[in-house]
């Protein structure tokens, strides 16, 4: 059953609702070849909200929710507490890409479809953390390195060498050295200076 197929079915509520066994579910969910011809559809404009949305809401909805949970557990987003995968940007694009009056028009990506492109023009997203576009071998490479490095600062001599530099630096003595070794070396250069 294709998706051109699909918009032209009305979506029956009470499919849902039932409560039957699970395989008895898959079966009600599956289109059945005996099915009864359709009632024509309704006029947009006057019918009941119930009638729009059965009959031009949710088969054009329905598999782009479905694509959006295939592509969801592709992102292991019912793994994981956070993701980069963002539900209404993919729902975004495959609505547009997939609207009957864009049949012939080439695939178009979220960040360039024009009205995302205008939105996000005056209200700028905040970039997501590198963490979203980590692997899990280059997020597990760097945790190890950093518990690594904590281990090897947590050795004893490490300590002491850290707590040497750390006296070094408040008490100033190198920045003194330094400017010992300068003012020698200056005087050194006036000395020659003043011999020439």
């Amino acid at each position: 059953m294709s998706w051109e197929a699909g918009m032209l079915q009305p979506f029956c509520t009470e499919q849902f609702y039932s409560s039957p066994a699970t395989d008895a579910v898959v079966q009600q969910l599956l289109p059945t070849p005996e099915a009864a011809p359709l009632p024509e559809a309704p006029d947009p404009k006057t019918c009941s909200p119930q009638a729009y949305l059965e009959y031009y809401i949710f088969p054009v909805l329905l598999p782009g929710m479905t694509e959006l949970l295939h592509q969801a557990k592709k992102e292991k987003c019912f793994e994981r507490k956070r993701t980069k995968f963002i539900a209404c940007d993919f729902l975004t694009e495959w609505l547009y890409n997939h609207n009957p009056r864009r049949k012939d028009e080439s695939f178009t990506e979220f960040f360039s479809i024009p009205f995302v492109h205008d939105w996000l023009k005056n209200h700028p997203r905040q970039p997501l953390p590198l963490s979203f576009f980590l692997s899990e071998e280059e997020a597990s490479i760097i945790i190890q390195a950093f518990w690594r490095g904590y281990r090897v600062r947590c050795d004893r001599e490490v300590q002491e060498l850290r707590q040497w530099q750390k006296q070094l630096r408040d008490e100033k003595i190198i920045f003194q050295r330094v400017e010992e070794f300068w003012a020698r070396q200056e005087a050194k250069a006036s000395i020659q200076s003043g011999d020439l």
